[in-house]
């Protein structure tokens, strides 16, 4: 699209790899006339009311559980414009190089917020430490644990803090985008790592009124372009996978 309505927009990121990609996004939305500011954010509560009240105009660091549930609690008008990446999850340890070593009554830390918590008992599940309610998805929570034939103890910890917890757990469920901060790669370190499930691919979310204008098209068109596919390639080593 040539022409667009809008010439300059603000992105929200976080920092880290949704801002390292951001910075290649703008670099070819200005090659379609799009000029993009980047403006991080270390709280991502605050990204979805800066897109809901008009102090940004598109943002682009979250999955589609985490802002259902910022829609649910907080009311944010923010809606999905397209799919983008996938930051996997998966189960780290400083004391075993296989799971089938881990012991009876082991302790796991898991992150305490609502949408990755679902997501990291599914993991918990799929590696056999505990059985779930049927039909569940990210909003399980441990109360839906109908087995645990191993006696694992869960512990919930903030997100951040998951890494320096693998000094006294004995496992940890790390999302790809704290782990990578803290030099924890799924494909090396990762004793299992999640299914590329869509509930989780990451997504680029703009106001509910402003999801048509033009800009929104570039912006998507940018992001989704041969240029970050090959970033995210060069960069990340199939830890960051693209969703187009």
């Amino acid at each position: 699209m040539s022409a667009i309505a809008q010439p300059l927009i603000r992105l929200g990121v976080t920092s880290g790899p949704h801002a390292q990609i951001a910075e290649v996004v703008a670099e070819v939305a200005k090659t379609k006339g799009l000029d993009i500011q980047l403006v991080e954010f270390s709280d991502g509560v605050l990204i979805n009311e800066a897109t809901s009240n008009g102090d940004i105009d598109a943002n682009a660091f979250q999955h589609t559980p985490y802002l259902n549930q910022h829609i649910k609690d907080r009311g944010v008008r923010v809606v999905s414009a397209a799919r983008t990446v996938l930051l996997p999850s998966a189960i780290y340890s400083h004391k075993y190089n296989d799971l089938s070593d881990v012991p009876n009554g082991a302790l796991i830390s898991i992150p305490n917020d609502p949408s990755n918590a679902g997501r990291t008992l599914k993991i918990l599940e799929q590696a056999g430490f505990i059985t779930l309610k049927e039909g569940l998805g990210f909003e399980a929570t441990e109360l839906d644990i109908l087995k645990n034939p191993k006696g694992v103890k869960i512990l919930s910890l903030d997100p951040a803090q998951l890494p320096r917890s693998l000094a006294d757990v004995d496992l940890s469920v790390i999302n790809s985008y704290i782990a990578l901060n803290a030099n924890l790669l799924p494909s090396r370190d990762g004793l299992l790592v999640e299914d590329e499930l869509s509930d989780y691919f990451c997504l680029i979310g703009v106001h509910e009124d402003r999801q048509h204008e033009p800009w929104v098209h570039t912006l998507v068109e940018s992001y989704r372009s041969p240029e970050v596919k090959q970033f995210l390639t060069d960069t990340f080593d199939g830890n960051v996978i693209a969703g187009w």
